[in-house]
């Protein structure tokens, strides 16, 4: 089979036996997207080597749970020992001894296959199509922030990078009837976010009274930078939510924390239930997220292009 490995710091399109691995279900890829993750793993974050890709769609071929077989399914992309505590407790996203789709010793999506044990697979609803549905794990993403912290419609919130995240945890905090704001740099995708009713402001244009700085401001520009300016933003006593994955140190002034009574919150990996419930009920729109679309024949060329800072949300499609 044909997949889009890194190695050594190299993207190439390689030929590869089918994976198979004892007691997981085996998924043919339909569609897969590219993040920012993707990007960071090639510029050296998680020291990873071997086929990327962690936004898939697929058809599962082969699974122990009989009632997986030709279903379309998306994938949870922590895959836990099973015995440990925090599996226990079905929260394989901690397990110390967990493997990550495309990130950390597991083999990712841009493949034509890939395995993923059962517990890990959630059937698609049939009024999701899969380019819609290529999206659950980053809006699953975006949706854990509310699982973490309460906004309601009385908060304040700034979303710093108008990028792929920012451009989803917007649309989801949006439903929360709060007064936000998406802070970005380019003002194609501060559009893209007006025409959802989102308030767009270019970071060099960004002003706040003393007295009226946000509750909430949630990282996720992708860069260094963004942590500096998440901590200027925030009013005392508020809460600086970190979305952003990168390869490099970030230096941190841990005074202005201390001093300010600054909450910061790690957010991570979210529940896919609710990614999909939200699709399914129309509480998110996601089709201008789009920017291209590429064969996944054609990978290395659209990890390209999604490096590029116009773009948006790249896909590859495994084409018969």
């Amino acid at each position: 089979m044909k997949a889009l490995r890194i190695e050594n710091g190299v993207v190439d399109l390689s030929e590869m036996a089918i994976p198979h691995r004892d007691g997981e279900a085996l998924i043919r890829m339909s569609v897969a997207g590219i993040c920012n993750t993707d990007l960071e793993i090639v510029r050296g974050y998680a020291n990873f080597n071997g086929t990327l890709g962690h936004e898939f769609v697929g058809i599962v071929e082969e699974s122990p749970d009989a009632e997986q077989i030709g279903r379309r399914v998306v994938g949870e992309i922590n895959a836990g020992c099973g015995v440990c505590e925090d599996c226990k407790r079905r929260d394989s996203r901690h397990c110390l001894n967990r493997t990550v789709l495309g990130i950390h010793n597991r083999d990712g999506a841009f493949a034509e296959y890939l395995t993923l044990p059962p517990r890990n697979l959630l059937i698609i609803p049939d009024k999701i199509s899969d380019i819609q549905a290529v999206f659950t794990e980053p809006l699953a993403a975006a949706c854990e922030i509310l699982d973490q912290v309460a906004i309601n419609k009385n908060h304040q919130v700034a979303v710093i990078g108008d990028g792929k995240l920012g451009q989803l945890i917007a649309r989801v905090i949006q439903t929360t009837g709060c007064d936000l704001i998406l802070i970005g740099k380019h003002p194609a995708k501060l559009e893209l976010a007006a025409r959802d009713g989102i308030k767009g402001v270019a970071s060099d244009s960004l002003t706040f009274k003393p007295g009226d700085r946000p509750d909430f401001v949630i990282e996720a520009s992708g860069s260094p930078s963004g942590l500096k300016m998440a901590l200027d933003l925030v009013r005392p006593r508020g809460t600086i939510i970190l979305k952003s994955t990168f390869h490099g140190a970030v230096e941190l002034d841990t005074s202005r924390i201390v001093v300010d009574e600054i909450s910061i919150v790690g957010s991570r990996c979210g529940r896919f239930e609710k990614a999909l419930r939200m699709m399914e009920q129309d509480e998110v729109d996601l089709g201008g997220l789009i920017t291209s679309t590429y064969s996944l024949t054609d990978g290395v060329a659209a990890m390209n292009e999604a490096g590029q800072s116009s773009s948006m949300k790249i896909i590859l499609l495994n084409k018969e």
